[in-house]
Order: C-alpha cells, then structure tokens, then sequence
C-alpha cells in the first residue's frame, strides 16, 4: 500500500450530511485534522432536521451505493438493516407498472435497494463516522450551527473557508476564515461554489441542466392491518400519453411511504384530500385501491427542485486548487430516480481510491480526484436525463440525430426490460450503478432490443415470481 503523507495537512468539509461524512471517511489518513462545516445542529436522536430538504421524501439506497458505502465504513448496510431499513430486490420486490404495462417479477437478487427514511440513514453513517471506529486515525471536529459564506484564496487556490455562526434561522456575527490545505464541498443541491470561485477571480464552471418540470409529494401510511399489507413496493412512473406517477415503499417501523408526482400542468396537490384523489388519477388505479387498506400517520410534504443539474468542475481550469465538489454540489439529479445517495457513495469513494492510488495529497491528485467523481456520476446522469428527456419543452426540435437516436434506443429498451430478463438485467445493472452505460450496447443486449419485437408488459401486478 502507498504510503499516505497526510501529516500537518487540514481539510475543511463543507456540509455534515451524507456526502459530507462519507468525504470524512475518503479523507481519512490524508490528512490530520478534518473540520466539518454545518449549517444545523444535529437532532438529540433519528428525527427530521431542517436543512435536509427532501429528508421526509422517500430515499432508497441502490446496490451500487451499498457496496460503496460498506467499502467506505464496513458494517454500515448490515447496521441500517439493522436499524430497520427494509431490503427490496429488483425487480422482484417491487412492482412496476410500465407504458406498455406491468414488469414480470423476475428473481433476480443482484441488486437489493434498501428503502429507509433519511432521518435514520443519516444518523447510522454520522455515528459511525464520528465515532471514527473504522480507518486510519484522523481528528474530526463538527462546527454544528456553523454557516459556510465563502472561500478563501484566489483563482489559483483555494486556502480556506470563511465561515459565520448561526443564531437559528439568520447568520450572525462576523465572518471568519477558517483556514485549510483542502476544502471539500459536500453541501448539496444548494451549493454555492460557483459563485464563491467567481468572487475570488476565477470562472464558474460549466453547467448542463435537464428540468421535466417534474414535482412531487410525499405522505407515511400505516397499514390498518400489518398481517394484510403488501408483501412489495409498488412503482407507477408517469409517461409522456399520462404524466402523473407514483411509488408506495416499505420503510422502518411497519410504515410506509407513498410519493406522488407529476410534471408542469400536473403537480401534486399537497392538500391532504386533494392528494388522496390525485393517487385515483395516476396511470393505473393499484396503488389507490392499496390506500384503502392503510391510514395516512403525517401531513402531506411537496418538492419541486427536481432539476438535473451537471456543474463540470472535472474539466480543466474549472476549479482552483486545493477545492473538491462532491456530491449534489456537482451532479445532481432528478430525486424521483433515487439515485442521488448512490452517486455521493461512489463519488467519495472515488475520491479515497485515488487518494489512495497517489499515497496522499500530491501535484494534481486533485484533479484526478474531481475526474472520478465524473466518472462515477456518468451512467446516473444518463439514465436521469435520458428519462427526463421527452418531458423537456423544445426538446424534440432541438436535439440533435445522435440524441434523438440515444433517446429511441433507450425508450425501446426500457420497454424490452419489462418483459425479457436479459436486457432487463442489463437495464438494472446500469441503473443500480453497478456497470457502465456500454453494458447497454454489448451484442446480445442490443439485437435483443432492436430486433425483438416489441410486446406488451403484464396486464396486471403480477403475484407469482418467475426464475431468473
């Protein structure tokens, strides 16, 4: 193994959420002392907190993700389970009604999505972290109701982060800078690192945006008789002929969590009967038969910050030195996918590995850093926009052939996966982050696709599992 020359060097991480404990871990051993920037204070115990957005909303944590995570901190997929996490395998654990009708229920158990409430998710990987149990010994300190407001530096480097202290909802007192050989921001969707990079001389990096216009909301159930409740979740993604959707998932403590969606013109009402009805106007009435069985245990929860956003901080002269974006802060994506968790995972673990790989923090292991974090963003990106594409105006006229050409093959492929094992094992492999977007145009797969005819799905929610 290279030695690791973290001796004397500090880094300071923007954001104490997800991304920015699984940065922690990335960093351990590459440098001495970390420092973790945090708008909130940390709940006493598993309960919501106010600068986690979309923390009621439903959060699945996908196979590539998993592996990502336990590669980081071991133990911590068995330590969610244990917390009560519920583990749903693709597709047969999860029912999902297509255009063309229902998936079969193939037993394929290559990828289990563990469905959890963020509350709970947060809290496991934060104790774990914090309690710093795992890795190389490195000093973690947490600045809770700390606000980051800018960078310290020039267009060159980034030496520090200027941070204020928080008194509840408003910053107060006067800034400071806290200085360091490494900034990480890990502060998510609302990231303000392009700005801070234009105020200290440089250029805010390349953007590339995707919006469906997609909102949704989201309401826990209970069912009224657990021993009666549906033994899977249930997933009825909106199309272009019916653009309203939803997905009814299993989380901890016998609840469950029903999200509804619908892009512009067909939003989600967040009024609690107004949301009842809408679940009657999705493209199949299942999900709103299962309401009938089940008591709602919450209000209702909208969202509508549901843009796919790429900042390419990975190209060159894009980002001073001594900054890292990680997370949401770079690529974020359509939360409706369930895909934001993941890419985090494997972008921090990216980092570790080329960190790793370069023994420590030399010339230009930053930038290499940056570049895997692309890369393990790439194969979420396509597969979020591909989605996203039809429901974006314009787009038809303006696409390009080879777009439009990506777009067909990948809707006619959507469909096959539906009903052929597979090119729908293919299909999740990429859409779990477990292969590249080439799994997808290997051989077998494409003819499949292409030359196949197309047929349609289930006429309704299959109850039998079929072999792989």
């Amino acid at each position: 193994m290279a030695e690791h020359t973290g001796r004397g060097r500090t880094a300071i991480v923007i954001g104490g959420g997800l991304a920015g404990m699984l940065a922690v871990t990335a960093l351990r051993g590459h440098v001495e002392t970390i420092t973790v920037v945090e708008r909130d204070r940390y709940p006493a115990d598993r309960t919501f907190r106010k600068g986690v957005p979309q923390a009621r909303h439903l959060h699945l944590l996908l196979s590539g993700g998993q592996r990502a995570v336990d590669r980081l901190l071991p133990g911590t997929v068995a330590a969610l389970t244990a917390a009560g996490a519920r583990r749903l395998y693709l597709p047969r654990d999860l029912l999902t009604r297509t255009p063309t009708g229902w998936q079969r229920r193939f037993d394929e158990r290559r990828h289990p999505t563990l469905s959890v409430t963020r509350p709970v998710l947060d809290a496991v990987v934060r104790e774990r972290v914090l309690r710093g149990d795992t890795g190389p010994a490195t000093r973690v300190e947490v600045l809770e109701a700390t606000e980051a407001v800018g960078l310290a530096g020039d267009a060159r480097r980034v030496t520090g982060v200027k941070v204020r202290t928080r008194d509840g909802d408003r910053s107060a007192g006067t800034a400071r800078v806290l200085p360091a050989d490494l900034v990480v921001d890990a502060s998510g969707r609302g990231s303000r690192t392009p700005r801070w990079c234009a105020e200290l001389g440089g250029r805010a990096p390349q953007e590339e945006t995707v919006d469906s216009g997609l909102a949704y909301a989201t309401r826990m159930y209970r069912p009224l008789d657990q021993d009666g409740a549906p033994e899977v979740g249930v997933n009825v993604p909106g199309w272009p002929e019916c653009p309203r959707g939803a997905a009814y998932v299993p989380v901890e403590d016998g609840n469950w969590l029903l999200t509804l969606s619908g892009v512009r013109g067909h939003h989600p009402p967040t009024d609690e009967t107004e949301f009842a009805a809408f679940s009657a106007t999705i493209g199949d009435p299942y999900v709103h038969e299962l309401l009938a069985r089940a008591e709602p245990v919450s209000p209702v929860h909208g969202f509508r910050d549901t843009c796919n956003r790429r900042r390419h901080y990975e190209r060159p002269g894009a980002a001073p030195d001594g900054l890292l974006v990680l997370g949401d802060a770079t690529c974020t994506f359509n939360p409706v996918y369930g895909q934001g968790m993941s890419v985090a995972a494997l972008g921090a673990l990216a980092v570790r590995d080329t960190l790793d790989a370069a023994g420590g923090l030399g010339p230009g292991v930053l930038a290499r850093a940056q570049r895997a974090i692309g890369r393990a963003a790439e194969p979420a990106w396509m597969t979020a926009v591909g989605a996203d594409r039809p429901y974006v105006g314009g787009a038809a006229t303006t696409a390009g052939l080879g777009e439009r050409l990506t777009t067909w093959y990948l809707g006619r492929l959507a469909a096959r996966a539906a009903i052929d094992r597979v090119v729908g094992a293919a299909f999740r492999d990429v859409f779990c982050l477990t292969a590249p977007p080439s799994r997808l145009m290997t051989p077998h797969v494409l003819l499949r696709t292409v030359l196949l005819p197309r047929r349609p799905g289930l006429p309704h929610p299959p109850a039998a599992v079929e072999a792989a």
